[in-house]
């Protein structure tokens, strides 16, 4: 996202490059309840928290005219969440939608990075500090749930395991058509 952020920057396009969870005390809060592996309840109303505010600033963005790149966003949480509350009320899914899409911005076009989840976790191998949800058990349901969610034209489905340059050109003739 950050290298597609800066070729678009670098042919003159308006654009902004942010993320979730946000630096903001929410999005602080957030990390906290990844970190810590709080309560599923409790980390799901904190990234709809965040996403809440984070939504102001992302339409001020759209106001001017400007592209918005975020790094995670809605199904995200929306994926991720659903796993963790998969044992404790029925259609997490559902029920995530409802409490967010009427307080949020639906983004016009979702790029879902595909992968397989052995191969994720091969690329973070060496990574420090890991969190709960980088299991490959628990990756293998979230693909599950992207899958459910990308059924119509906003979700354009990228093999993950292409290079770099080729899914950062591929995603900038798409944002540029």
């Amino acid at each position: 996202m950050k290298l597609l952020f800066k070729k678009l920057k670098s042919e003159g396009v308006k654009a902004i490059y942010t993320y979730e969870p946000t630096n903001s005390y929410i999005g602080k809060y957030v990390q906290k309840c990844i970190e810590n592996n709080y309560d599923p309840f409790i980390t799901s109303f904190s990234f709809i928290a965040d996403r809440i505010d984070h939504c102001r600033k992302i339409q001020n963005w759209l106001d001017d005219d400007k592209i918005v790149l975020c790094d995670r966003y809605l199904d995200s949480t929306l994926a991720y969440q659903s796993v963790q509350l998969e044992n404790i009320i029925k259609n997490p899914l559902k029920w995530l939608k409802e409490i967010s899409y009427k307080n949020i911005l639906i983004p016009d076009r979702t790029f879902l990075f595909l992968i397989d989840p052995e191969l994720s976790i091969k690329r973070i191998k060496n990574r420090v500090n890991k969190i709960s949800f980088e299991d490959v058990s628990f990756l293998e349901k979230v693909d599950k749930y992207y899958k459910k969610l990308a059924i119509n034209d906003r979700y354009i489905k990228i093999d993950a395991s292409k290079s770099i340059e080729e899914i950062v050109n591929f995603c900038y003739d798409d944002i540029l058509q």
